[in-house]
């Protein structure tokens, strides 16, 4: 369900970099005012708010990722695996860093098999495993909470954004495939 790639709300434009800073800025607020509102209700029924939360956040983060595709004019390159990308990089760079290099320094990740999808995404289980219970702690503290896990949503959709930007800046036109960039960030920014 992450990884699937919505149609664009966006056409290709002769400047691209200040409208996707515009869309980016907008998911980026719409994406705190809604985990920041989830995170209101206090106690047991806040952490039945968790895991909605975390679904509409990456659906705010998987359009924003389309939207700036198609900004470029490269809607239809955009795969699950670069959806993917996007939206994990930052939180487990690690997972895909080990798939890069053990393909070479160089390395070119092709579409994902689905076994190869899977895999990678029972690595990221782990880390949005500790993001669930750092969200679910929150839930406790209901306004401190939710000023942190807005401020969390807002931060991290704008680094899906900045993913989404240096990937297809990174990446020939017309081609399915993203180059492991070699100035990419060690710590996932």
């Amino acid at each position: 369900m992450v990884a699937n790639v919505p149609a664009p709300r966006t056409c290709a434009t002769a400047d691209p970099p200040p409208a996707a800073d515009k869309i980016a800025r907008d998911a980026a607020r719409n994406a705190a005012l809604l985990s920041a509102s989830f995170a209101l209700p206090p106690g047991p029924l806040g952490m039945l708010t968790v895991l909605p939360d975390l679904y509409l956040i990456w659906k705010i983060q998987r359009q924003m990722v389309a939207d700036i595709f198609a900004l470029y004019g490269r809607a239809a390159e955009l795969t699950r695996t670069h959806m993917l990308y996007c939206l994990f990089r930052h939180m487990a760079s690690h997972v895909l860093r080990d798939v890069v290099v053990r393909a070479g320094e160089r390395a070119v990740v092709r579409q994902m098999s689905s076994a190869a999808l899977k895999s990678a995404l029972g690595s990221l289980g782990v880390t949005v495993a500790r993001r669930v219970a750092g969200t679910s702690a929150s839930r406790w503290v209901p306004l401190a909470g939710a000023a942190a896990v807005g401020a969390y949503a807002y931060w991290d959709t704008l680094q899906v954004a900045k993913t989404a930007r240096r990937l297809l800046d990174a990446t020939p036109r017309g081609t399915a495939t993203f180059a492991a960039s070699k100035n990419a960030s060690p710590r996932g920014e």
